[in-house]
C-alpha cells in the first residue's frame, strides 16, 4: 500500500506544473499587450504635445495651387495674423465731409515677416493713411471695392517690407478687415 500511494502522490504533483506553464504563458502575453498598448500611448502623447508647443508647425495641404501660386500637396507654415491700430482718414469729398474708420490684420508668412511689419510700423501706417485719403466713399461701398482696397493695402506694405519682392507675392498674403465704417 505504501508503493501504490507514492505513484499516487507523484501523478497528483504532475499537473500543477502543466497549469503554471500555460499561466506564465498566457501572463507573459497580457503583459506583451499592455506594454505595446502604454508604449504607444506615450508615443501619441508626446507627438501631439510637441504639435501644441509649436514644434510642429508646418501644415500639409490637399488643395488645388492657391492665390499664391502654392502646388497641390506642398508644406505651407501656419498663418500668422498682425493686427494693426484703428486707422480714420477724411476720404475725398463728394457729398460733405466724409471719413472711414477702418480696423485691419494682416496675415503674413511668418512671426519674422510679423516682427519686421511692427518695426516698419510708422512708415506703414503713414503710407495706408494716405493712400485711403485719395478714395473715395462711392468706391469703398462696394464689395469689389473692398476687395481692391484690401489688394492695394496688401501691395503697399509688401513694397515696405519687401522692396525687392514683386508687390503681389510679398510676405504679407491677405488684409483682412475687422471693422470698415464709412460716414
Amino acid at each position: 500500500m505504501a508503493k501504490e500511494a507514492k505513484p499516487e502522490a507523484s501523478a497528483a504533483e504532475a499537473p500543477p506544473p502543466r497549469r503554471s506553464k500555460k499561466l506564465i504563458i498566457i501572463i507573459a502575453a497580457v503583459l506583451a499587450i499592455v506594454l505595446l498598448i502604454a508604449a504607444a500611448g506615450a508615443f501619441f502623447l508626446m507627438r501631439s504635445h510637441s504639435s501644441e508647443d509649436g514644434e510642429d508647425t508646418e501644415v500639409a495641404t490637399e488643395q488645388a495651387p492657391n492665390k499664391n501660386g502654392k502646388t497641390k500637396g506642398a508644406k505651407e507654415s501656419a498663418p500668422t495674423y498682425v493686427p494693426l491700430e484703428a486707422f480714420t482718414v477724411n476720404l475725398v469729398p463728394e457729398s460733405g465731409e466724409q471719413f472711414v474708420q477702418l480696423v485691419f490684420s494682416v496675415e503674413v508668412s511668418d512671426a519674422q515677416t510679423a516682427d519686421k511689419l511692427k518695426t516698419f510700423g510708422p512708415k506703414v501706417r503713414n503710407n495706408v493713411m494716405m493712400l485711403l485719403s485719395g478714395k473715395k466713399a462711392s468706391e469703398l461701398l462696394t464689395k469689389e471695392g473692398k476687395e481692391a482696397l484690401a489688394n492695394e493695402i496688401r501691395d503697399q506694405i509688401n513694397s515696405i517690407i519687401a522692396p525687392g519682392a514683386k508687390a503681389a507675392d510679398g510676405p504679407v498674403r491677405e488684409v483682412l478687415f475687422t471693422s470698415f465704417i464709412i460716414q
